[in-house]
């Protein structure tokens, strides 16, 4: 055993599983029930935001859109009481932005700014949606490949299991919140997917290699050594990505605050799932140094380009 403090992890290992089962449950019940609130990118539609010189009654502003023939139009405040978003399902035209300033000004009498306008195409948002999807499911199978080669299949499993916990999680705040899923969101759930496959495969070198080194010794005992001896880089990782974004997240405006919010949430359940759920999953698929030991090589007597198996050798000069 190694000078590291050895801390029990899996002594909480029912009580960590038991979080996320209650957490994932949650996630899908929501997913299934709300979905996920798509933002243009995805659905098509029209976005407009305007600046007033002081904060603007909403509800008056819906109003005021919905006698101008703006039915649908979704009126909410973007960073502060002063600038207004207003999204419109559909593209009615290229100059819905200065019909919107126009009908706003018409029935107030405060300085009005046009920020932007922006259209996005439904069959645009449509593909975007296909491609995200299928873009997140790529990215787990290619994963699970490359952890089966590089270390054995039921490391591979509980890598997949972690990656899907957290991708879950995370969709599951945004739908549970109703926040705008857009492609930055989607954008950081994938760089979710990275950063947790890295921490988990750090976690489960050592735990091999513990495996192969350690001749006594039940699989929790090794884990939690291997856990243990990987934790302050786990931490000191994590510590520094958690500042990084809550300073995009605090200072970054509010065109990225749904990324730097899904990256929050998937640094610290990442950082949790490298540690209980992958190492979890092991446990339940049992693995063993059997797992994990390196086959014997064959005795072979090297020559000048070629090689001789031992057994051979002496059968013919017997």
């Amino acid at each position: 055993m190694s000078n590291v403090k050895v801390i029990n992890f899996m002594a909480l290992r029912k009580v960590a599983a038991a979080v996320s089962m209650v957490l994932i449950l949650v996630a899908v019940a929501s997913l299934a029930i709300n979905k996920l609130q798509f933002g243009l990118d995805f659905t098509g539609g029209t976005l407009v935001e305007v600046g007033y010189d002081q904060a603007p009654d909403l509800v008056s502003v819906r109003g005021q859109l919905q006698s101008a023939g703006f039915d649908d139009a979704v009126v909410q405040n973007f960073g502060s009481d002063r600038d207004v978003l207003v999204r419109l399902g559909q593209a009615f035209n290229d100059k819905v932005g200065e019909e919107i300033l126009a009908v706003l000004q018409s029935g107030s009498d405060a300085n009005i700014e046009l920020r932007r306008s922006e259209y996005v195409g439904a069959q645009v948002g449509e593909e975007l949606t296909e491609k995200g999807g299928l873009g997140m499911l790529l990215a787990l199978a290619i994963v699970m490949l490359y952890v089966a080669f590089r270390f054995q299949l039921k490391f591979s499993v509980g890598a997949v299991v972690a990656l899907a916990h957290d991708v879950l999680i995370v969709l599951g705040v945004f739908s549970v919140l109703q926040l705008d899923f857009d492609l930055t969101v989607l954008a950081a759930i994938l760089a979710v997917i990275g950063y947790s496959l890295n921490d988990t495969i750090v976690v489960s070198d050592r735990i091999r290699e513990n495996f192969r080194k350690l001749r006594k010794g039940t699989s929790i005992e090794i884990i939690n050594e291997s856990l243990s001896q990987t934790l302050g880089r786990t931490l000191v990782t994590s510590v520094t990505t958690i500042l990084v974004l809550l300073a995009l997240f605090i200072f970054g405006g509010e065109l990225i605050h749904g990324f730097a919010l899904a990256l929050l949430i998937g640094v610290v359940v990442g950082t949790y799932s490298s540690i209980y759920v992958a190492s979890n999953v092991l446990l339940a698929l049992g693995v063993s140094q059997q797992d994990l030991i390196i086959p014997p090589k064959e005795d072979v007597i090297e020559g000048e380009g070629f090689e001789v198996d031992m057994q051979d050798f002496e059968d013919e000069n017997k």
